[in-house]
């Protein structure tokens, strides 16, 4: 492994450090994502140390956090040795595995085409903050939605149509390209108070959470098509 970066969040009680792994997968002809362990760890005790596969879309810096139905994409280890060693083996036995499946996956996303409305309808019911929002977009209720969740979904629709690396072979009107725009508002697009805040939506918050319900939709409709969405 390479390490790359390391920092500190809040006032010092914990760090974390990316360390890039030497395998990588390739969406296409061109398009590569590289492989990285996104490691944190505290110093107050409250937490273990936690050690994430994270997928990186070299293109556009794209962190493509996921974990395939019924899998782990990250591991929690108590703070004593041997614990740690045999819980990091166990981890790059996963992350192979993961990387595999994932270059499966995204390969077969960036054939598979869905339509204006539809990545509409897709990010919409991705980004619905509550329950309720998330009915009103079922239902097509969209005199119902306010005009701050509207304001967001046109923000990811931007970055969906305009920015350059949406306009390739392997993105340009395919799934793969839907779940990219939705990692890409989070880390392109939308405004946060500073970094740190950056940091912890995508790895440990909202961000990371909207990006999986978006994976995991992402997913349903390239095997069920316009039905997964609910859509007539």
């Amino acid at each position: 492994m390479l390490y790359e970066t390391a920092g500190a969040l809040g006032n010092g009680e914990q760090i974390f450090i990316t360390a890039k792994l030497p395998s990588y997968m390739r969406v296409g002809k061109d398009d590569i994502i590289e492989n990285y362990l996104f490691i944190t760890s505290r110093h107050d005790g409250k937490a273990s140390v936690r050690v994430a596969f994270t997928p990186i879309r070299i293109v556009c810096q794209n962190t493509l956090n996921a974990a395939l139905s019924g899998a782990v994409n990250s591991k929690k280890i108590r703070h004593t040795e041997n614990a740690g060693l045999q819980s990091i083996g166990d981890l790059l036995g996963i992350t192979n595995s993961l990387s595999n499946e994932l270059e499966e996956v995204f390969n077969h996303w960036s054939k598979v085409r869905i339509s204006d409305s539809e990545v509409k309808k897709l990010i919409q019911m991705t980004m619905a903050p509550s329950i309720e929002v998330y009915q009103k977009v079922i239902k097509g209720e969209n005199e119902e939605l306010s005009t701050k969740f509207i304001n967001k979904v046109e923000s990811v629709l931007e970055y969906v149509f305009s920015s350059p690396t949406q306009l390739e072979a392997t993105t340009k009107g395919t799934v793969f390209g839907a779940y990219n725009a939705i990692t890409g508002y989070f880390q392109n697009v939308k405004d946060f108070n500073n970094e740190e805040t950056k940091l912890k939506s995508v790895m440990f918050g909202t961000g990371l959470k909207q990006t999986q319900a978006g994976f995991n939709l992402c997913n349903s409709f390239a095997l069920e098509g316009k039905s997964a969405l609910l859509m007539n």
